[in-house]
């Protein structure tokens, strides 16, 4: 069984807009691929070629199907993943993410839904099928949801930008290597999330010496802003819960 695949993968195989067009109808529906070529108007043997790179990653698989005159079986395809990617570039800006969509019905998923989807979960928990006319009311009311949840996201997103248009100055003036800003930045990127060092030390193909010498440098410069700013002097034992990065290059 195929895993999903990372966020590279699925933009080098979505960048192709037939690719895209064949996932949007088989999102609908299953299709042979004459009914794709047909569809899209494009040549069956470059609608194959597609499906095929969209089958090796898991995007969609396929089935034997009888044939209703007696000839061989035939392949239909359907989507097989689902998950979402997003996208986020501008000055001082770079947020790309690749998240699975969580399973489960309705029941399991309310406990994560906004208070406006509720109702919705609650309407279709423990229904097999429900009328086309009901389906276009509720899909109506849960694109609105979506929407406002975009916007309010838009707004932070904007907020996330601001927070690190003002902190990119104080970085160039505390830190004037190259390497220190780095660091700095691969911190502001995920600031409660642990960095993998050694990672960070090959991508910049750092020597261990001298990376552990950055690592501490930018360690006691930010231990310095928080006693600076808050005018107090930082004293804590082995066992002091300070934040993860306040503990980098240290032995203790």
């Amino acid at each position: 069984m195929n895993s999903v695949v990372d966020f590279d993968t699925a933009l080098t195989i979505l960048e192709n807009k037939a690719r895209r067009l064949i996932l949007e109808m088989l999102v609908r529906e299953p299709h042979y691929p004459l009914q794709l070529s047909k569809h899209l108007e494009i040549s069956q043997q470059a609608v194959m070629k597609h499906l095929r790179v969209l089958e090796e990653a898991g995007f969609v698989q396929s089935e034997q199907v009888r044939s209703d005159k007696g000839g061989p079986p035939k392949k239909i395809f359907s989507v097989k993943q689902s998950f979402s990617l997003r996208l986020d570039l501008g000055p001082d800006l770079f947020r790309s993410d690749h998240r699975t969509l969580p399973a489960g019905g309705p029941v399991r998923l309310s406990s994560r839904l906004p208070d406006s989807a509720i109702p919705v979960a609650e309407k279709i928990g423990g229904r097999r099928k429900i009328s086309v006319a009901e389906a276009m009311d509720l899909v109506g009311q849960l694109n609105e949801t979506l929407e406002a949840l975009d916007a309010q996201r838009d707004a932070l997103i904007a907020l996330h930008q601001q927070v690190m248009s003002r902190v990119s100055s104080t970085v160039d003036k505390n830190f004037l290597q190259y390497e220190e800003r780095n660091l700095v930045h691969t911190l502001l990127e995920r600031p409660r999330r642990p960095v993998d060092l050694d990672a960070w030390s090959e991508t910049l193909r750092l020597e261990v010496p001298r990376a552990e010498a950055i690592i501490t440098e930018v360690r006691e410069r930010m231990m310095y802003e928080i006693a600076d700013a808050d005018r107090t002097v930082i004293i804590a034992g082995k066992k002091s819960q300070l934040p993860w990065w306040a503990v980098l290059g240290s032995d203790d």
